[in-house]
């Protein structure tokens, strides 16, 4: 069997955003769902916004506006729980299919690399936490290009770092239905993972494939 280069965005198909409130957030009770949900809307909006107006800052940056925004949304001016908040975001928990999926795919002899928005830093400190340094071949960040996903040459940029020549020689698999979109765009093969059962939608850019979990994941050649 052929060995393919798999790539995985971190936020969401990893590693769970709402992870943080889930460990930090008892203080805001029926709330901190919502507040979770927002503080991961304005996240990503943020990022699209800046990238948008050809302004940049990084993604830790946009993670900490995001929550204050939130948490003032919400009536909450809390110091302490903002930074419980964070400390928790640094550290995210891994989904329980990740660590048996990657390490399948790495026994098989499969790259494997990590393609995201988070800073470098933020990656590291989560895929640590998870205990995914023994898998993980390589992290590459949007950051040098100082510009977010899905904007065509974060994708371009990231095929070279990993030295693959065609885009279609990717494997790459996101949770975010925008970033398969986005990546499918640009040429990769991939794979949406619809954690969350949600309907489809850009239906101009498909996903070559639709898992409700990493369980099933295998390399085209045998699936």
């Amino acid at each position: 069997m052929a060995h393919r280069q798999f790539m995985f965005d971190a936020y969401g198909t990893l590693f769970d955003v709402h992870a943080a409130m889930a460990r930090a957030g008892a203080r805001l009770g029926d709330k901190a769902d919502a507040i979770s949900q927002l503080w991961r809307t304005k996240q990503l909006e943020y990022s699209w916004t800046g990238t948008l107006i050809g302004g940049f800052a990084d993604f830790w940056t946009l993670t900490e506006r995001s929550l204050d925004f939130a948490l003032a949304r919400h009536g909450f001016a809390d110091a302490s729980l903002r930074a419980a908040l964070l400390d928790a975001y640094r550290t995210l928990s891994a989904y329980p299919d990740v660590v048996p999926a990657l390490a399948r795919l790495k026994a098989a002899g499969h790259g494997l690399a990590i393609f995201t928005n988070g800073t470098r830093a933020m990656v590291e400190a989560a895929i640590a936490a998870a205990d995914l340094g023994g898998v993980i071949d390589q992290v590459v960040t949007v950051e040098p290009l100082a510009a977010y996903k899905p904007a065509p040459p974060v994708y371009a940029a990231a095929l070279a770092a990993v030295g693959v020549a065609q885009p279609a020689d990717i494997t790459f698999v996101s949770s975010n239905r925008w970033d398969v979109a986005g990546a499918a765009a640009f040429g990769f093969a991939t794979v949406w993972l619809n954690r969350a059962g949600l309907p489809d939608e850009y239906p101009d850019w498909r996903p070559d494939r639709i898992l409700s979990d990493l369980g099933a994941l295998q390399p085209p050649e045998a699936g």
